[in-house]
């Protein structure tokens, strides 16, 4: 095992929105020498570093998940800045992927927020470990431990105080750190060096009071500390270290740093805890799945020397064609080697292989285990396993998350359809999460996302990137269908024409599947050879197919348990077209029988905005069909967090800020489909119902 690999670390950067993300990535290339001028995220001198798009330095937030590296203290870093909209949360998900490590950053003030939670849960899907920034220590109404309380109670982390804050808000001047008993003071320009110095006097009694709490929680892990702790003898710091790193690679705890990103303070003593407490690629138990044997799970070695294995985990289309984000999880990358794509079986050269500093990139001639890189001229689709042909394996995807939300769209003049369907093309197999589909019957393009942000900063880019002015539909909220009952079927499907006819009979139930992962689960109970073994999936392809399209309103159909059970054919004329059409006739006849509902999606919303205005807050979400689940009062701030039906958020940004004066804020992400109310149900295919009598649909 090479100590290159020892010394690597991947680690991303997660938090909610606006919160300092990427003021703390910009911090940490100011201080490992990787930019030599610090850019603020909403600066006037061309934005941070990270946010390389327009769009992304115009708004002032992160759309695009960007790498970098860096080097500090004899070490390699792999950093990725993440969004923190919910719209892009793809972006989050890949990147938590294909990490070893986060830095999950709160802020002071705000604490645990809604996407805090989002970005948890993704971590804790990847068994992250990860260490948390309580960042934005300068500003007033700033409590780390308020936070770090949020952390256990919302989070259900073990949160360990690293750092104590020498003063807070505008008297923020440092930090204590409680591994080596000593104050630290950031001095010279940017805060780039430190001066440790003997804790203020007056500090003395809560730096013991932490750094005893922090023994004993490191206690609970090691019982030669859980030892000395109870016979009340020193325990230094080079005891702490590797139980603790332990305990946090194995997610039992989260180390706390606190400090301010934007005033330049904590950001170093942050980069030591990830070195002592962030595992490098050696200590991240790695699986592939073996095409061979069954998809049968194989242990994977960050070993340059194995057989290589790497995951395309993201694709980009730069100016030079399309680039190609990998990490490598086992053997050596070099340029003009040929790789193997599990996917599709292709055999493809590599032409050039680059390490991006987020738009810029710096050629390299090979990579190894635990690197991440790009490579250009590579044709695959984000999540493509590569090898080198000696070994059969593929990498587990990841999860993505269904679209809630849709428009229709056209270019405004007939000649940019070309650079629209570019555009298009190329948005769709860059981002799982936007998708495209043309409506057969109406013939318009539908472009589905994840929130009306996430399609917006696409029409944007549309124009921008592609000169295309594009016209842009209404919003329509991505409704399902299902049944409420079990419903019984026999059909028979009879054709009798000149020559050969079709025959086809089957007999089962379709029911609601309940609390299932799947939205469609088939049975087979057929015995007897009442319907021959090789006409059976004709039967599943009939029912999936009819899921696509239900009967209220043509929208898909969700959570049906399908049971074939019964059945006959005919010995000249069945056959899998007979028994496909059969099935999706039963199909039909069965769901309009089993009642059934329209779904729509509900979204978990969270407000805050300032006290005197929870009356209105309140009063707005009511009209919306929301419905309160819980509110919270905190310095002068009321933070409602509630569930409304996505069809009912249109405008509610506009709505909020001129009911609050322009300071009230809300973060939204989807959390379930649930049945709509009987009175919009009849609305909604009275709707569906004259659009297809004039003909639109």
């Amino acid at each position: 095992m090479s100590d290159y690999v020892k010394k690597t670390r991947n680690i991303g950067i997660s938090a909610h929105i606006d919160s300092g993300k990427t003021t703390l990535s910009e911090r940490i290339l100011y201080y490992t020498g990787k930019i030599h001028k610090i850019q603020e995220v909403r600066g006037k001198d061309g934005g941070a570093k990270m946010d390389s798009m327009d769009l992304e330095r115009e708004k002032g937030i992160t759309i695009q998940s960007a790498a970098t590296f860096f080097h500090w203290k004899e070490h390699d870093f792999n950093l990725i800045d993440t969004p923190g909209h919910v719209d892009f949360t793809v972006e989050v998900e890949r990147a938590l992927r294909v990490l070893d490590g986060a830095v999950l950053v709160l802020c002071s003030v705000a604490g645990v927020q809604s996407q805090s939670i989002t970005v948890d849960r993704q971590m804790r899907r990847y068994n992250v470990p990860r260490v948390a920034f309580i960042n934005k220590m300068d500003r007033s109404g700033a409590n780390p431990f308020r936070v770090a309380e949020q952390l256990r109670e919302k989070l259900h982390h073990n949160p360990i105080m690293m750092t104590l804050p020498i003063g807070a808000e505008d008297k923020f001047e440092g930090i204590i750190d409680l591994l080596r008993m000593q104050a630290v003071r950031f001095v010279g320009e940017q805060g780039s060096e430190l001066v440790y110095e003997d804790i203020p006097a007056n500090m003395m009694d809560q730096a013991r009071e932490y750094r005893l709490k922090l023994v004993e929680a490191v206690a609970d892990f090691d019982d030669d500390i859980a030892e000395k702790f109870l016979m009340e003898e020193e325990v230094s710091s080079e005891e702490i270290k590797p139980a603790l790193r332990k305990a946090t690679l194995e997610l039992k705890c989260t180390p706390v740093y606190v400090g301010s990103a934007y005033k330049n303070k904590g950001v170093q003593v942050l980069l030591d805890g990830v070195l002592d407490f962030l595992p490098s690629p050696t200590e991240v138990p790695l699986e592939a799945l073996d095409l061979d044997a069954n998809e049968a799970r194989v242990p994977l070695k960050s070993d340059p020397a194995a057989p290589l294995v790497a995951l395309a985990f993201k694709l980009e289309d730069g100016r030079y064609g399309q680039l190609t984000y990998m990490r490598i999880y086992q053997g050596k990358l070099s340029k003009g080697d040929f790789i193997h794509n599990m996917a599709n079986k292709k055999k493809i050269k590599v032409p050039r292989i680059v390490q991006m500093h987020s738009d810029e990139m710096h050629d390299v001639e090979a990579a190894e285990a635990g690197d991440i890189v790009a490579m250009f001229g590579v044709d695959c689709a984000s999540g493509d396993t590569f090898t080198d042909g000696t070994v059969h394996l593929s990498m587990q995807s990841m999860h993505v998350p269904n679209t809630v939300i849709e428009l229709a769209v056209r270019p405004k003049d007939k000649s940019g359809q070309v650079s629209f369907s570019k555009a298009l093309n190329r948005f769709s197999k860059e981002d799982p999460t936007f998708q495209v589909h043309r409506d057969e019957e109406s013939g318009e393009t539908i472009i589905k996302g994840m929130g009306e942000l996430h399609l917006e900063v696409y029409i944007e880019r549309i124009k921008r990137e592609y000169n295309c002015e594009v016209i842009v539909g209404q919003p329509q909220v991505a409704y399902r269908e299902a049944i409420t009952q079990r419903s019984d079927f026999n059909y028979t499907h009879k054709k009798q024409t000149g020559g050969s006819g079709q025959f086809a009979r089957v007999g089962g139930y379709l029911e609601p599947l309940e609390d299932s992962e799947e939205n469609y689960e088939f049975v087979d109970k057929i015995v007897g050879g009442v319907i021959p073994r090789e006409y059976i999936p004709a039967c599943d392809k009939g029912f999936r197919e009819q899921m696509d399209k239900g009967t209220l309103i043509g929208q898909p159909v969700v959570n049906i348990r399908a049971e074939l059970n019964d059945g006959s054919y005919h010995a000249v004329d069945s056959s899998d077209m007979a028994f496909k059409i059969a099935s999706m006739a039963a199909f039909r006849e069965a769901y309009r029988a089993a009642k059934p509902v329209i779904l729509e999606p509900v979204m978990k919303v969270e407000v805050s905005a300032p006290e005197e205005f929870q009356g209105v807050v309140i009063g707005q979400i009511n009209q919306r069909r929301g419905i309160v689940i819980g509110t919270e009062i905190d310095t002068g701030y009321v933070v409602v967090e509630v569930e409304v039906p996505l069809s009912e958020m249109f405008g509610y940004s506009t709505d909020l800020r001129s009911a609050t004066q322009g300071k009230g804020e809300f973060a939204m992400e989807f959390s379930r489909y649930a049945q709509v109310p009987r009175q919009i149900q009849d609305e909604l295919i009275k709707e569906y119902e004259r659009e297809r009598a004039e003909g639109k649909k």
